[in-house]
């Protein structure tokens, strides 16, 4: 029964990076699952405050990580606020409208047009703008990608 245990938790793992793709995916939500359900399922014993004080400040490193990340890629290319919020809004949304590739022309097309519609930016201009959240998205995804990994790593070393 064990084996069955750890395959629905490493299962929850692998959607929390599923998630980094998709971001309508809670990655932070199946991370802290698959740790709950060790402690269900397994024992809490390996959790003490530290564990649960560390997993939160990585938490709040992937926040950060997904805003300033995409914040700098929309600004170092020229971009606004109004970028950011526009290469947000496609990010949730491109998966849907194209999927696969949505991910990625979602916040490129997002940051054009809150570019185009806020800030009255040229079309050159613009697609820059679009150019850099696409940048950010990537550099979000990686970044998170090392967070989640360490936060993983962490949660294995203290139950292995």
């Amino acid at each position: 029964m064990d084996y069955l245990y750890w395959a629905i938790i490493i299962a929850l793992f692998i959607i929390s990076f599923i998630g980094l793709i998709y971001p309508i995916i809670p990655s932070v939500l199946f991370l802290f699952a698959g740790f709950i359900l060790y402690g269900v399922l397994f024992s809490f014993e390996p959790f003490n405050w530290l564990f649960w004080l560390i997993q939160g400040l990585f938490v709040l490193l992937l926040f950060g990580a997904d805003y300033i990340a995409n914040m700098i890629g929309v600004k170092k290319f020229g971009g606004s606020k109004a970028g950011i919020w526009g290469s947000t809004l496609g990010i949730l949304i491109g998966p849907f409208v194209i999927p696969v590739i949505g991910i990625l022309i979602g916040p490129f097309v997002g940051a054009i047009i809150a570019e185009l519609i806020v800030n009255k930016k040229d079309f050159k201009e613009a697609v820059k703008i679009g150019f850099g959240s696409v940048v950010g998205f990537i550099s979000s995804v990686f970044t998170k990608g090392i967070i989640q990994a360490v936060m993983i790593i962490y949660f294995s070393v203290l139950v292995l």
